[in-house]
C-alpha cells in the first residue's frame, strides 16, 4: 500500500503541469516519502553571486522563488568561498557601469562600514570579510521580496539529489525539468554544529538520504506552481560546478578547447577536458604584536615543495598579506615594493589569503581532477537514478584542505621557494590562523565553506547561425590580443590563420575569405564581439591559474601545463548572450554563473563578480519574463539573425530595469574600445 501511494504521489508530480512521465523518466524513490512539498515558479540551484542576482530579479519581478544552496551562506565569492574582494576593471569601476543589483551590494558594502574598502586592500576597490557579505545579501533579499511582493522560499544547507525529466512534450518540442528532490541536512542530536569539519568530510553525507551520526536530512520535493502556461517553472542552474547541467545530461564541455580559429591560443590541439583552473579554498590570518606558536602540520612535508612568491617583482610578505587584506582597523604607513604602493600591516589587520603559487591547488589529470567528466560520471554511477553524488572527487577536496593549511604554515614559517630559489622567503611568526564559528569564514577549521571555483562545467548552447554545432562564447569574441605576432603564423595551419583574420576584420571579412585581402593586411576590429540577444555585461582579463602538468599538483619540480598561459591577457568589454545561457535537450533550465556557454579561454574572463551578478540578473529577468508572456526562452532567439519582436522587448526591461545589456556607444561602427582598460 506504502509503495501504491508513493507511485501515485509522484506521478501525480507530473499531472500539476498538465502532462504524465513516461515510465523511464520516474526517479528513483527515496527511501521515505518526501518531508514537504514546494511549489517554486523559479528554483534557483546553488546561493552564488549569480543565484543570489537570480533570486534578487525574480523576487522584484513578483514570482516565487527557491533558492538552494550547499552551504549556509549566501553570496559564493564573497562570503562561503572566502574572496571578499571585488574583481573589478578601472573603467567600469570609474563609470559606475554594472547592474542596478551590484550597485546596489557595494553601495550597502560602503555603508556597513562607513567605506568601501575597510580591509585597506591593494588589490581592489573594496575588500571586506565574508560573514558580512552574506548579511547584507540576506537583506537585500528580504527588501526585494517586499518591494516586488514576491515570495522567497531559501534552502540553506542543501542539495539537489535527482530530478524528473519529461520526454518528447509536444508543446515545446524538448524536454522539461518536472520536479527536483533535494535534501536539506542539519547536525543531528549530539552532533557538533555545522561547519565544524572540513567540506571533505561533509559533502558525501550531505548526498545521502538517510540520516548520519552528523547530520539529520529533510527530503524536500520541488514541483511547479499550478500555472496554465506550457512551461509552468523554469531551472536555473547557478551552482559553482554545473551540477544541474551534468545531472540533467545535457551537453557540455569541460578543461581545455582543441585549437581553431576561435580559440588559436589553446595549449592543445585537441579538447582535455581534465584541465581546468586550479580551485582555491581560502582562509584568513590576522596580524600579531608578538610572534606566535606555529606548528607544522603533519602533511606540510608533501606540500612545501609547491610553495612559492612566484615573480620577483611579488617577494615581499607585506605585499601577499595586503593584497586581499580584508580588514585593517588602524591603518599603517605608506610603503611600497617594486613599484607596488601600499599600507603596511598593523597588529589587528586581517588577510585572506588566494594565491597562486601558494593555496591553489591546481589538477591536471584524469588521476585527481576535482570536476567529473561525463565519462567519470557514468563510471561512478552518478547518472544512474539516485546516484549522484555532486559530481565531483572528494579526494581532491582533501588534499586541497591539507594544501591550503600547509600553505599558511609555509607562509609564516617556511623559509623555501620552489619558483626563486634559496633567501628570498623569511620567517613572518607574527600572525595566527584564524579559525572558529566567529571567524571570518565562519568554520572551525577555518578554511573557507566551499573552495573558491574558477571553472566547471560549460554548456554547449543550441545550434545557432555561425555556428551550427552548438552557441559558444569564444577566445577572439573578447582578447585584445595581437593575432600578428609570429606564433600564430607559425603554429596556425594556413587556412586557419586566414579564418583567425577573418573573424577579425569586422567589415572585411568577406575580403578576407574571398582573398581580395592578404591575412597581414587585416586591420583586426578593436572591440569585442557583439550579439544581437545580449542580456548582460562583463570586463576583465583573461586571467589563468593554470592547470599543473603531472599528478599530484604539488610535486617537487611540477610544473604548469605548457602554454596555458598564452591564451591569458587584457580583454575588450564583453557581453553575455542569451544563447549563452539556454542549453540544449531542455527547454525549461537556464544558465547562470560560470556555466554558461564560453570557451575554456574565454571561461577565464567570465567567473568573476559583477559579471556574475548580471548574469544572474539576466536569468532571473529572462525566467520571470518567460513566464509572462507564456514564451520559451529557446523561441527569443530561434529566429536570429531575423528580427526578434519579443528578444527586444526583454531588452527594452532589462535596461529599465537598471541591468545594461551593452556598454556605451556599442556598435559595430564603433572600433574605438581602447580606453576601456
Amino acid at each position: 500500500m506504502k509503495r501504491r501511494q508513493k507511485v501515485a504521489s509522484m506521478m501525480s508530480l507530473t499531472l500539476i503541469s498538465g502532462y504524465l512521465l513516461p515510465h523511464s523518466a520516474i526517479i528513483a524513490a527515496p527511501p521515505r516519502n518526501p518531508d514537504k512539498t514546494i511549489n517554486c515558479e523559479i528554483l534557483v540551484v546553488g546561493g552564488g553571486l549569480s543565484g543570489v542576482a537570480t533570486a534578487y530579479e525574480g523576487l522584484l519581478a513578483g514570482k516565487r522563488v527557491c533558492l538552494t544552496e550547499i552551504t549556509d551562506w549566501l553570496g559564493g565569492q564573497i562570503s562561503s568561498q572566502g574572496t571578499s574582494a571585488l574583481d573589478e576593471r578601472p573603467t567600469q569601476r570609474s563609470r559606475q557601469f554594472y547592474s542596478r543589483g551590484y550597485l546596489e551590494l557595494r553601495n550597502r558594502i560602503q555603508k556597513k562600514y562607513g567605506k568601501l574598502n575597510p580591509g585597506d586592500c591593494w588589490v581592489s576597490d573594496s575588500c571586506f570579510l565574508p560573514r558580512d557579505a552574506h548579511t547584507i545579501l540576506v537583506q537585500m533579499l528580504k527588501d526585494a521580496e517586499k518591494r516586488g511582493k514576491g515570495k522567497l522560499e531559501w534552502f540553506p544547507n542543501t542539495v539537489i539529489k535527482e530530478l524528473t525529466i519529461s520526454k518528447n512534450n509536444t508543446n515545446t518540442g524538448g524536454q522539461l525539468i518536472t520536479g527536483a528532490i533535494a535534501i536539506q541536512h542539519q547536525p543531528a542530536t549530539g552532533a557538533p554544529p555545522l561547519n565544524t569539519f572540513p567540506l571533505s568530510q561533509t559533502i558525501e553525507d550531505a548526498y545521502r538520504y538517510n540520516n548520519s551520526s552528523r547530520f539529520t536530512k529533510t527530503i524536500i520535493r520541488f514541483v511547479p506552481k499550478q500555472s496554465k502556461s506550457k512551461i509552468p517553472w523554469y531551472v536555473v542552474d547557478t551552482s559553482e560546478t554545473g551540477e544541474i547541467i551534468a545531472l540533467a545530461d545535457v551537453p557540455y564541455r569541460l578543461g581545455i578547447d582543441g585549437r581553431s580559429f576561435l580559440e588559436p591560443s589553446s595549449s592543445s590541439t585537441s579538447n582535455d577536458p581534465y584541465c581546468t583552473q586550479g580551485f582555491t579554498y581560502t582562509f584568513a590570518m590576522e596580524a600579531t604584536k608578538e610572534p606566535q606558536p606555529q606548528k607544522m602540520p603533519p602533511f606540510y612535508l608533501q606540500y612545501s615543495p609547491y610553495f612559492s612568491y612566484e615573480l620577483e617583482r611579488l617577494a615581499s610578505f607585506d605585499l601577499v598579506f595586503t593584497y586581499r587584506r580584508i580588514w585593517s582597523p588602524n591603518q599603517g604607513q605608506p610603503t611600497s615594493f617594486r613599484g607596488v604602493n601600499f599600507t603596511a600591516p598593523t597588529p589587528g589587520d586581517i588577510s585572506m589569503q588566494n594565491w597562486t603559487w601558494g593555496n591553489d591547488y591546481r589538477p591536471g589529470t584524469a588521476k585527481d581532477n576535482l570536476v567529473y567528466t561525463r565519462q567519470q560520471l557514468q563510471a561512478t554511477g552518478q547518472l544512474k537514478p539516485g546516484g549522484w553524488m555532486g559530481g565531483l572527487r572528494t579526494e581532491t577536496f582533501r588534499k586541497a584542505e591539507e594544501h591550503a593549511l600547509s600553505y599558511y604554515y609555509w607562509l609564516v614559517a617556511g623559509t623555501t621557494d620552489s619558483q626563486l630559489g634559496k633567501g628570498v622567503k623569511k620567517q613572518q611568526t607574527n600572525n595566527r590562523f584564524l579559525s572558529g564559528l566567529d571567524s571570518p569564514m565562519g568554520t572551525v577549521h577555518g578554511l573557507s565553506k566551499y573552495p573558491y571555483m574558477r571553472e566547471g562545467r560549460r554548456i554547449i548552447g543550441r545550434p545557432s547561425w555561425g555556428q551550427p554545432g552548438g552557441f559558444t562564447i569564444w577566445e577572439i569574441d573578447i582578447s585584445r590580443r595581437n593575432y600578428n605576432d609570429e606564433y600564430y603564423r607559425k603554429t596556425l595551419p594556413a587556412s586557419m590563420y586566414r579564418q583567425l583574420k577573418a573573424a577579425l576584420a569586422g567589415l572585411e571579412a568577406t575580403s578576407v575569405i574571398s582573398g581580395q585581402i592578404k591575412p597581414d593586411q587585416v586591420v583586426r576590429r578593436t572591440r569585442s564581439t557583439i550579439f544581437p540577444d545580449a542580456v548582460g555585461i562583463g570586463h576583465y582579463a583573461i586571467d589563468f591559474h593554470p592547470c599543473m602538468t603531472k599528478s599530484p599538483p604539488e610535486a617537487a619540480g611540477n610544473t604548469e601545463r605548457a602554454g596555458e598561459r598564452r591564451g591569458g591577457g587584457q580583454a575588450y568589454p564583453f557581453q553575455i548572450a542569451l544563447r549563452a545561457m539556454i542549453p540544449q535537450k531542455v527547454d525549461n533550465l537556464i544558465v547562470g554563473g560560470k556555466s554558461i556557454a564560453t570557451s575554456h579561454i574565454a571561461a577565464a574572463a567570465y567567473r568573476v563578480h559583477s559579471f556574475e551578478w548580471s548574469a544572474g540578473a539576466a536569468a532571473g529577468t529572462v525566467t520571470a519574463f518567460a513566464l509572462k508572456n507564456n514564451v520559451a526562452p529557446y523561441e527569443l532567439v530561434d529566429d536570429l539573425p531575423k528580427p526578434e519582436p519579443q528578444l527586444q522587448a526583454l531588452k527594452r526591461l532589462l535596461e529599465k530595469n537598471g541591468n545594461p545589456t551593452a556598454f556605451p556607444d556599442t556598435s559595430i561602427f564603433n572600433q574605438n574600445w581602447e580606453d576601456w582598460r
